[in-house]
């Protein structure tokens, strides 16, 4: 019998990253193993619920940009996750009905929610493929998002807390690098990426002996804003540049945001020339 939504693919015992991150914003779609984890990195990180907050505030800004200043109307984003408010083609479509978007993540569960509930207004059109940041080749050969999206037109590739997932053996900078190749220029590269820039050096001690310890497992590499510089040259970096998350073209006054510690995490829009 075949399973076309890839659900007897989901190990319910391991944590997936994107059930996690739904976990941390109040969802409900997600088992024992990620609220175990979610709640284990809670416990080193008692912050880590404002960073899934703002990471997604980010996002809606981004997108808001992108497509009021930038006239883009193309996005691919890896790395969907669960679906929940301000969806990257919600946020875009509003500005831009036309807008076109095509969701990659390799949880069948995400797919299964983003195939229901992801629609898209009938001038544009959303597309989700089941593929991994690991594997560009597949993501950019895939027939639906070669369907979707114009690749001689300008196209955001929207890494939105993805990245952080790639240790150095998945050769990070390389795998993002294949992807940015790939899009025509006027194109933009959005990111955001986990830190211990701004940790405060007591609570990230305590973590790393957990973590030698044993009694946490981490899946993600936070780094710094120099090695995160690296994956955008070449590109022209947006104002204000590689910026914590919460101080990104951010309306909500200086003194109504969460501390830096708090939320830490970079964001960055760039161009490809």
């Amino acid at each position: 019998m075949t399973d076309p939504g890839g659900l007897e693919r989901i190990d319910t015992s391991v944590a997936h990253p994107a059930r996690r991150y739904n976990y941390w914003l109040g969802g409900k779609d997600n088992f024992a193993a990620d609220r175990e984890s979610g709640d284990a990195i809670a416990k080193i990180y008692p912050a880590i619920r404002t960073t899934a907050l703002e990471n997604r505030a980010f996002l809606r800004r981004a997108v808001e940009y992108l497509a009021k200043e930038a006239g883009i109307r193309q996005f691919l984003d890896v790395g969907t996750g669960i679906p929940t408010a301000d969806n990257t083609h919600e946020v875009a479509q509003s500005i831009a009905p036309e807008s076109r978007i095509v969701y990659v993540d390799n949880d069948p569960i995400v797919l299964t929610h983003a195939r229901a509930l992801l629609s898209s207004t009938p001038q544009g059109a959303t597309a989700y493929i089941d593929a991994d940041l690991r594997d560009p080749g597949t993501i950019l050969a895939d027939e639906s998002a070669r369907r979707t999206l114009n690749f001689d037109e300008p196209i955001a590739l929207m890494l939105i807390a993805i990245v952080h997932f790639l240790f150095d053996e998945h050769h990070p900078r390389e795998t993002v690098r294949r992807l940015v190749d790939a899009l025509p220029s006027g194109s933009y590269v959005v990111m955001t990426h986990g830190t211990s820039d701004f940790v405060d050096p007591v609570l990230r001690a305590h973590g790393e002996a957990e973590i030698r310890a044993g009694r946490l497992r981490v899946d993600a590499v936070p780094r710094s804003k120099s090695e995160l510089a690296v994956f955008f040259e070449g590109l022209d970096i947006v104002e204000p540049g590689i910026v914590p998350i919460v101080e990104w073209r951010n309306p909500v006054p200086e003194e109504d945001r969460p501390p830096l510690a708090d939320a830490a995490m970079y964001g960055v829009v760039a161009r490809v020339p």
